[in-house]
């Protein structure tokens, strides 16, 4: 009773602090009486078209019960103050004939914040929670209101005491700066007043010791390298949208996929595991989740394939996938630096300017679908095509190419091509690092994180989310092609096992 009693008074205080801040004016804030107008950018008008609509969920497990007007009152502080959560699309009053603009609007969160009444004795409330979050896939969002929902469920399940969903527009942001502006949101738990704390990847340190003639020689090599490896990244992205496609395996959904309902399932594994395989083959977690990804795939088709032949423990002598499997994964790339949280938390503060948009490339990733006696050679072959694409103007193409075409034929076209691109690959794939410690939303500790997308035509999503000393494995799935999702997170769990358990072996 007095744990209950003290987290309940702590709501209270952080309301009334939240109500001072805002002079308790509800939602009747400034911004909404401005009148600017910002064009859509290309990006954003490709999301827009029917065969395109996607949409970026971000599921939050939190320790505690929510309460909906702590919650309230602190989007009122934070989230509303971006303009983009606090805008219509609407076309635009001057200019282009049917050219779309962002357009300031009075908020009313009544009609974002969604508070459904729940019986808190239902049974399997893990399933129910799968259920409610894929039913959103059925619906959109009105297009006459900012695009964006947060739906509270005061729901008890294994891992979290209540669960907060996201339900943003893509047209909104490119998801690594929506999860960014969501993280600016949120304080440490330990201190009120505190941003999350976000790794930063260090950069390898060029050396230019030695005599200038092999300086320059390797420069112009580097050159050349990159030269060689965009040309030929680039003929393939071309030749996909023509005529290379992936192979039709029990993982690529048919024509359609976009359209149909998903489920979104999730696991946690020890992110110390991930790092001790990092550490021990001085590689980088990029590498290592990858490389966990091609093991868990291989072992999940092996067994699908072998369904026919009641083969449960194939090993390499019992090998039941096809030769030459084409299978790749389309990986989004945000071409301009991501605008990092402190940015974007003053932004939020004080109305100061951070940059902000959909600059998305496509990186086309292929994964080498094989059984190996050896799990490392899994992360041996992901670090080679990381270490190759890191060498690539693939994704700078892909994205002026998509903005030329947007300009000069119009959005339809560009949203065409992208979804062929898609539809010949098998799935997406991302991976993004989050908070080191434990983090409050409105006063809410966060359990776990667990972001996805949905409306892309891919019957596939993989996302890795990382979170303290864990990382969570996202799946987004159409059950009519992948009717098993939580074996397929047995299978990526399982490679990361055996990837762990072989490097220690050789300790």
């Amino acid at each position: 009773m007095d744990l209950c009693g003290g987290i309940r008074s702590r709501r209270v205080a952080l309301k009334a602090i939240v109500t001072q801040k805002t002079g308790g004016g509800g939602t009747e804030m400034s911004y909404g009486e401005t009148t600017d107008e910002q064009p859509l950018s290309p990006a954003a008008r490709i999301f827009r078209e029917p065969n395109f609509n996607c949409y970026i969920i971000a599921i939050m497990g939190c320790k505690t019960k929510i309460d909906p007007d702590v919650i309230k009152a602190g989007l009122e502080t934070t989230l509303l103050k971006h303009p983009r959560f606090s805008s219509i699309q609407q076309v635009a009053s001057e200019g282009k004939s049917g050219e779309m603009n962002w357009v300031r609007t009075k908020v009313d969160l009544d009609n974002h914040v969604i508070v459904p009444e729940l019986d808190p004795n239902m049974e399997s409330l893990d399933q129910f929670l799968e259920d409610y979050v894929s039913d959103l896939t059925r619906t959109a969002i009105d297009m006459s209101k900012p695009l964006w929902e947060l739906h509270l469920l005061n729901v008890k399940t294994s891992e979290a005491e209540a669960v907060g969903v996201f339900r943003i527009h893509h047209s909104l942001g490119d998801g690594m700066s929506l999860i960014s502006l969501l993280l600016a949101c949120t304080r440490k738990s330990s201190d009120g007043g505190a941003l999350p704390t976000i790794p930063v990847q260090k950069r390898a340190a060029t050396g230019t010791s030695g005599s200038w003639f092999l300086w320059v020689l390797s420069s112009v090599l580097a050159v050349l390298h990159l030269l060689w490896n965009s040309t030929v990244d680039i003929f393939k992205f071309l030749a996909t949208s023509v005529f290379i496609k992936d192979t039709d395996t029990p993982l690529k959904g048919g024509r359609g996929v976009g359209f149909t309902r998903k489920r979104f399932v999730h696991r946690t594994v020890s992110l110390d595991d991930i790092k001790l395989v990092k550490n021990e083959l001085k590689m980088t977690i990029n590498d290592v989740v990858l490389g966990v990804t091609q093991g868990g795939l291989s072992r999940y088709l092996n067994r699908r394939y072998g369904e026919s032949k009641m083969d449960e423990e194939a090993t390499r002598k019992r090998n039941n996938l096809p030769k030459h499997i084409r299978l790749r994964a389309a990986l989004l790339v945000n071409i301009r630096p991501s605008t990092g949280i402190q940015a974007l938390a003053d932004m939020m503060d004080n109305k100061s300017e951070a940059k902000w948009g959909n600059w998305l490339g496509y990186v086309l990733l292929p994964f080498k679908i094989a059984l190996h006696d050896d799990p490392l050679d899994y992360v041996r072959e992901a670090k080679a095509t990381i270490d190759r694409k890191k060498i690539s103007l693939e994704s700078m193409f892909t994205f002026v190419c998509a903005t030329i075409i947007v300009k000069s034929i119009g959005q339809k076209a560009a949203a065409l091509l992208c979804h062929r691109i898609l539809s010949n690959t098998t799935m997406s794939y991302s991976n993004v690092v989050g908070p080191v410690e434990e983090i409050s939303f409105c006063g809410h500790p966060i359990v776990y994180l667990a972001p996805s997308v949905y409306g892309h035509p891919h019957a596939l999503t993989i996302h890795f989310q990382s979170y303290m000393d864990k990382m969570t494995i996202v799946l987004a799935v159409d059950q009519d092609v992948i009717p098993d999702p939580q074996r397929l997170l047995g299978d990526l769990e399982e490679s990361l096992k055996l990837i762990k358990n072989v490097v220690m072996s050789r300790r």
